[in-house]
């Protein structure tokens, strides 16, 4: 038997097996530990994206109720009932910051979600549950200056530069569109503009900039004239003014029925009411208009006219940089009827400060002869490019003009 033993010592003939079955426990501690840690992951990463989501939906509920936060709680209760893939009960706090620095913003909104799951392998061995949690918090930040405003919000395209135009802003473009196709660059058009921003969709393109920020499924961008309103005279004596190209006229501030130039123009400071008539600037003219603003408009009777200044004319144009329109040089009544066709051209000797507002109309913007525009803004319904054109925002101090001001909804923490 003692040599039976010694044997049975010295056989070294299934060795491997009792290693393996030594190591056993620890392989499958690791396997275990490792299988509890993707599913611990996996949890962590779908509940975060539910904080995420829903925090978000609380400020988008914010900037849809005009700054009331009435509707918070609803609406991180509807995301996160329609739009997460957390399959496991949680517990949610909804609310502002408590601290840190959106603890002051009116429109931060703060989610925490907390869920306790036992884990497959290591809750075997442990006397209590882990918790899991994640918070987030989003709120409006700033997305940008913008020198054009498209007011467009259907499913159409706002801007839409075309052909051979060549724009370059020094500042950006935003849309109302809810189309995919909000904001487009097509043909051979090149465009100098950042950021592009829009409700609906940015088609990528290879016309955009270098270093172009697109901005796709944004806020949409308020009217920032919607509190100017024209008081047009209740009579319009001034006439249906006709200037012929061999005159040199000056005009002066109060109401007509509508302007043809064609000669040597000076309008003096002042508001200028075209009451149900067009205000056209013709090939060859020369306009000179210190501190006025054009108002297209109608005293309760006819149509609303339009806009048309002709590329082979010479403008020298500035905006009013006081009273009620401060900043604007043209203005479109807001009871126009919808698509006016509005057409801005210009030579190279033309200048243009202050704001193109024109709420209801399609603006196409032509700067065939490579006009260069001195701190000038569009807001319109639709706006076009096509042609050369190139437009400067740099605004001087005081000049009551100036770049409109964008936001988005972000998570910041």
């Amino acid at each position: 038997m003692i040599s039976w033993f010694k044997k049975l010592w010295r056989d070294k003939r299934g060795n491997a097996l009792v290693m393996a079955g030594a190591a056993l426990p620890l392989v499958l501690g690791s396997a275990g530990l490792a299988s509890d840690t993707i599913e611990w992951a996996l949890w962590k990463r779908q509940l975060q994206r539910a904080a995420d989501s829903a925090a978000t939906a609380g400020v988008y509920a914010i900037v849809g109720d005009e700054g009331a936060r009435t509707n918070v709680a609803t609406a991180v209760d509807k995301d996160l009932s329609y739009n997460n893939h957390v399959a496991y009960a949680y517990t949610k706090t909804v609310g502002s910051p408590t601290s840190g620095t959106y603890a002051t913003d009116p429109r931060a909104v703060s989610v925490q979600l907390s869920v306790q799951k036992k884990l497959s392998f290591s809750g075997m061995f442990m006397n209590f549950t882990p918790t899991i949690t994640a918070s987030a918090i989003a709120t409006v930040v700033p997305s940008g200056d913008y020198c054009v405003i498209s007011l467009e919000d259907q499913s159409v395209t706002g801007i839409d530069a075309t052909g051979s135009t060549n724009v370059d802003l020094g500042c950006g473009m935003i849309t109302n569109s809810v189309s995919m196709s909000a904001a487009v660059a097509t043909g051979s058009s090149s465009v100098k503009a950042s950021p592009i921003a829009a409700v609906g969709g940015i088609p990528a393109s290879t016309h955009w900039g270098t270093g172009t920020v697109l901005q796709p499924f944004t806020l949409a961008q308020t009217d920032p004239f919607a509190s100017v309103s024209p008081s047009p005279p209740a009579s319009c004596t001034g006439g249906n003014i006709q200037v012929q190209p061999s005159d040199t006229t000056t005009l002066g501030p109060g109401c007509y029925s509508g302007m043809n130039l064609k000669g040597n123009v000076t309008l003096t400071a002042g508001t200028y009411y075209i009451n149900a008539g067009d205000f056209t600037v013709n090939s060859g003219a020369n306009v000179t208009c210190a501190g006025c603003t054009i108002v297209m408009t109608n005293n309760g009777t006819g149509t609303i006219g339009d806009v048309d200044l002709n590329g082979n004319a010479t403008m020298n144009m500035t905006a009013p940089d006081s009273g009620t329109f401060k900043g604007i040089l043209f203005y479109q009544d807001r009871r126009a009827t919808a698509d006016n066709d509005i057409k801005i051209n210009g030579n190279s000797s033309s200048k243009f400060q202050g704001a193109f507002y024109f709420p209801k109309a399609d603006l196409t913007f032509n700067g065939t002869a490579g006009m260069v525009t001195n701190c000038m803004q569009i807001v319109a319904k639709d706006v076009t490019f096509t042609g050369n054109s190139a437009i400067n925002n740099s605004c001087p101090v005081g000049s009551g003009s100036g770049s409109f001001k964008g936001s988005k909804v972000r998570l910041v923490a």
